[in-house]
């Protein structure tokens, strides 16, 4: 069995769990989570706690039980807290303005790129040059902010780009005449 699943999830109260015949729904004050379930993992609520176990002794459902212990709580601490992502742009003129469901950046390209934020996220900017994305799908979140990042990605000389908050860029040594 694996080590990840032999941990039980504890559902906090405001979550509610349910069992579908094809799906598991996890509903908090953040919105509505689903995950599909598998004949490989057997998954029971007691006590307010989700146990996860493998379904027979394969390979394949003592990795899937872990795999689905790890998702699903996820998706509880999605529905309860909600996950943000923090980007900072650094660079001279590089801008980022949130307006509903749309962002605005401005990169140093010759043209402005809008992009479209996915149902579930929601996108602010505290300043010109902070982003902050935030979402019950800790996937999807994540998704989102390296596409962001994909636009203008760090690059290496001067450090110009997209960036998440805290991460570091090796900076190279300009060429020697």
């Amino acid at each position: 069995m694996s080590r990840v699943a032999k941990n039980p999830v504890t559902v906090p109260a405001g979550v509610e769990v349910k069992f579908g015949t094809d799906a598991l729904t996890v509903k908090g004050k953040n919105g509505e989570l689903s995950f599909p379930l598998s004949n490989d993992v057997k998954i029971e609520l007691s006590d307010g706690q989700l146990t996860f176990a493998a379904a027979n002794q394969s390979k394949q459902s003592a990795a899937m039980s872990g795999t689905a212990r790890a998702i699903v709580a996820n998706m509880v601490k999605g529905v309860a807290e909600g996950f943000e992502k923090k980007l900072q742009l650094i660079g001279v003129g590089y801008r980022a303005q949130a307006q509903g469901q749309t962002l605005n950046l401005s990169l140093g390209f010759s043209h402005p790129i809008v992009y479209e934020m996915p149902a579930g996220v929601s996108v602010q900017t505290p300043s010109q040059t902070e982003i902050v994305i935030s979402g019950a799908d800790k996937q999807v979140v994540g998704q989102v902010a390296a596409e962001i990042r994909a636009f203008r990605s760090p690059e290496p000389y001067k450090g110009k780009g997209v960036r998440y908050v805290g991460e570091v860029v090796v900076m190279k040594e300009a060429k020697k005449k």
